[in-house]
C-alpha cells in the first residue's frame, strides 16, 4: 500500500506538483495536492506526511501523521502539544527560503526612511511640491541586526556591500557567523550596542525569550535619529513605547511589517504614528519565484532523508520554538 503525502499550498502549480510527485513516487509515496488544508477531506486521517500551510487546526485529524513540514518559517502556532496526534511526530519548517525576499524588503524600507520618503508621500498625496534635507545614506550606517539566521545574514550581506557597518546580536555566539557581520554579540550585551546603533533590524522568531526584547528601556538607549525595522514578530517590540518615541521625535523613523494585532484594526494608533511605515506582513511574500523554488527544494531534501530514516535538515526544535 502506497504511503500518503498530502500537500496544501496555493503556489504549488503543475510544475511543482510534477516535481514533488516524481521525487515521492520512488520513495513509496502517493502525493495529492490541494489549494488549502481546508480542501482536504477524510483522507487526512491516513496521511503520513503533510506539507504546506494552515494545518494548525487539522493536525489532530491526521491520526497516522509522522511528519509535518510547514511551508512557512514561523512556527509559533504549532507549539501547543495538544495540536498533534502524537508527540513523536516530526516537525520542520521553511526557514531558509525567505532570506532573499525579506532582506530586500528591509533594504527598501530602510532607504525610504533614510531618504525621507514618508514625508514626500504625505506631501505628494496633497499635491504639494516640497524638498526635504538632509537625507542619509546606508554608506557608513551603523546597523545592528537582532537574529542572525537566514534573514539576518542576507540583510547583513546586502547592507555591508552598500557600505554599512553591521553588528549581529544572537542568543548563541558559538555558532559561526557570516563575514558580513563585523562583530557578533550575545543578547546579554544588547544594551551596550544600542547607543551606537543608527538602524536596528529585528528578524527574530516568536519565543518567550524574544517577547518585548525591545522594551521601553532599550528603546530609550537608541540615539536620537535612529531607525527601527521589524520583520520578525510584532511581540518583540513594546509598541506603545515605540509610538511615543516616534511621535516625540526620539526616533527618526520605523518600519513594521509585523505588529500586534494582525490585521491592524482601522482605528489603531499605529496608523497615526509619525514617521512610521506599515506593511501588512508581506515581506516574506511567497510570490517571489526563488522563495517558492527554495521551499519545495528544502521539502524534497528532507523527504529523501525522512524516507531513509535520517535526521531532517530543517527540523524545528520545539523546546526552543524554532
Amino acid at each position: 500500500m502506497a504511503r500518503s503525502l498530502l500537500a496544501a499550498e496555493q503556489f504549488l502549480d503543475e510544475g511543482f506538483q510534477a516535481q514533488i510527485t516524481a521525487a515521492a513516487a520512488p520513495l513509496g509515496f502517493t502525493a495529492r495536492f490541494y489549494r488549502s488544508s481546508q480542501e482536504i477531506g477524510e483522507e487526512i486521517r491516513e496521511a503520513e506526511v503533510l506539507f504546506g500551510s494552515g494545518f494548525s487546526d487539522r493536525l489532530r485529524e491526521a491520526r497516522r501523521l509522522r511528519w509535518y513540514c510547514s511551508s512557512f518559517a514561523g512556527v509559533e502556532h504549532y507549539m501547543d502539544p495538544s495540536l498533534w496526534p502524537a508527540q513523536d511526530c516530526l516537525f520542520s519548517n521553511s526557514a531558509g527560503a525567505f532570506g532573499v525576499t525579506i532582506s530586500e524588503h528591509i533594504v527598501m524600507v530602510l532607504l525610504m526612511l533614510l531618504r525621507q520618503m514618508p514625508a514626500y508621500q504625505r506631501d505628494l498625496a496633497r499635491r504639494a511640491w516640497t524638498f526635504y534635507a538632509p537625507i542619509r545614506s546606508i554608506r557608513g550606517l551603523r546597523a545592528t541586526i537582532l537574529g542572525m539566521g537566514d534573514i539576518g545574514t542576507h540583510t547583513a550581506r546586502t547592507l555591508s556591500a552598500m557600505g554599512a557597518q553591521v553588528r549581529g546580536v544572537r542568543r548563541d555566539i558559538s555558532k559561526p557567523a557570516d563575514p558580513a557581520f563585523k562583530e557578533v554579540l550575545p543578547m546579554e550585551r544588547l544594551e551596550e550596542v544600542l547607543p551606537e546603533t543608527d538602524a536596528l533590524v529585528l528578524a527574530l522568531p516568536s519565543t518567550p525569550s524574544t517577547r518585548r526584547v525591545l522594551d521601553r528601556s532599550r528603546l530609550a538607549l537608541l540615539p536620537r535619529g535612529a531607525y527601527v525595522v521589524n520583520v520578525g514578530r510584532g511581540a518583540a517590540i513594546d509598541q506603545e513605547a515605540l509610538m511615543e518615541a516616534l511621535d516625540t521625535g526620539a526616533l527618526a523613523g520605523a518600519a513594521l511589517d509585523v505588529m500586534e494585532p494582525e490585521p491592524l484594526p482601522p482605528y489603531h494608533p499605529l496608523w497615526r504614528t509619525k514617521n512610521l511605515l506599515l506593511t501588512p506582513h508581506c515581506s516574506g511574500n511567497t510570490s517571489l519565484g526563488y522563495t517558492r523554488e527554495r521551499i519545495v527544494e528544502m521539502f524534497l531534501e528532507d523527504l529523501a532523508r525522512y524516507a531513509a530514516g535520517q535526521p531532517l535538515l530543517h527540523a524545528v526544535d520545539r523546546s526552543l520554538g524554532y
